[in-house]
């Protein structure tokens, strides 16, 4: 199944900073990467567009990450999770397009009355068609979107003035209204594989457990490497 261990990540085109943390930066992560750009897959055609056009080059660059012996596809946008069923069958190694694939799992370890807090780069354009292609229609859920912040200037609207503390500060504000408006939030789920770097301080700000693609790729590469008891 590929070099064990190594993982392939689908990048989208962009410019923003990736501090540690990010998905994009490979010191994230305690294995190695190997990253494939997907040429004029810009966010905006990806999270304002939802632009299917971009199907068939993400599944070629899905098909040129195994050829060069990955051992399973995440991406850099849990806006693909438009695309997760067509990435998982084109290839024959594991693919997890979106953080939103722990939705499901999260939604089904609270206790009943609790719900799973979506924290996403735009609320406005995440939908049922993300949903249904990680299969959490059903779940019960509340979105909430860094819409109108410093966050999504830099990560949605693609610019590179990053303020860390800023953005740590916008995402600490939007979960601590959501908990707020929605107290039976029981965990939180983040979409954007930009929000990893802020999620310990999201958690200490809500008092709620933090999933983001960094632990759905932790999950998942740990299950294709050795494991000696």
């Amino acid at each position: 199944m590929g070099t064990q261990g190594e993982l392939g990540i689908l990048m989208l085109d962009t410019q923003f900073p990736r501090i540690p943390g990010d998905v994009g930066n490979a010191e994230t992560f305690s294995f190695p990467v190997r990253k494939h750009m997907v040429k004029n897959a810009y966010t905006r055609r990806v999270v304002l567009e939802g632009d299917t056009s971009l199907l068939e080059p993400f599944l070629q660059a899905a098909e040129q990450l195994q050829a060069e012996g990955v051992s399973a596809i995440t991406t850099s946008c849990g806006f693909l999770a438009m695309f997760q069923k067509e990435l998982a069958a084109r290839v024959h190694i594991p693919v997890f397009a979106s953080s939103l694939l722990q939705v499901g799992l999260v939604g089904r370890e609270l206790p009943e009355g609790q719900c799973v807090g979506i924290m996403t780069a735009d609320s406005r354009n995440l939908d049922h068609r993300h949903f249904r292609g990680v299969g959490i229609e059903d779940i019960p859920k509340v979105v909430y979107g860094m819409e109108g912040t410093h966050f999504h200037h830099i990560f949605v609207e693609d610019t590179t003035d990053l303020d860390v503390e800023l953005a740590r500060q916008n995402m600490v504000d939007v979960a601590q209204r959501m908990v707020k408006e929605h107290p039976e939030v029981g965990a939180i789920v983040f979409e954007c594989t930009n929000m990893p770097p802020y999620a310990d301080a999201v958690s200490a700000a809500v008092g709620r457990p933090v999933y983001d693609i960094t632990t759905l790729a932790n999950y998942m590469m740990s299950s294709l490497g050795p494991r000696n008891f």
